[in-house]
């Protein structure tokens, strides 16, 4: 049997790479802290959504959802609030992860497609 993908996660996937290429874009500086919270953010948000297309568990929207939290709390921990780009990207993108896992996680599960 085959699992129907939801599009929910394919959108995370999508959030997750920008997030990792975002610091390539000019958004912020390439080595600093809010880069490499782009760069395990976002690659953790990609993870956990192919997991999730793989293989759909509600487990997998909540780890996203407690990163889309993370991005939003992450310019004020660690301190980059002085930079608007990496700032606003990470607070906005957050909310579009957290909103999109949740949204995933409150759905009744994928139903099996014959194969």
């Amino acid at each position: 049997m085959k699992q129907e993908q939801r599009w929910q996660d394919w959108t995370n996937l999508l959030f997750g790479v920008w997030l990792v290429l975002a610091p390539f874009f000019g958004i912020g500086v390439l080595n600093d802290a809010a880069a490499w919270n782009f760069y395990i953010s976002g690659t953790a948000v990609a993870v956990f959504a192919i997991a999730a297309l793989i293989r759909p568990q509600v487990w997998e929207e909540y780890v996203n959802l407690f990163v889309g939290i993370w991005l939003i709390l992450a310019p004020f921990v660690l301190g980059f609030t002085d930079q608007p780009g990496p700032m606003w990207n990470q607070i906005i993108v957050g909310l579009l992860v957290g909103g999109d896992a949740l949204w995933a996680a409150l759905q009744s599960p994928p139903k099996r497609k014959t194969a």
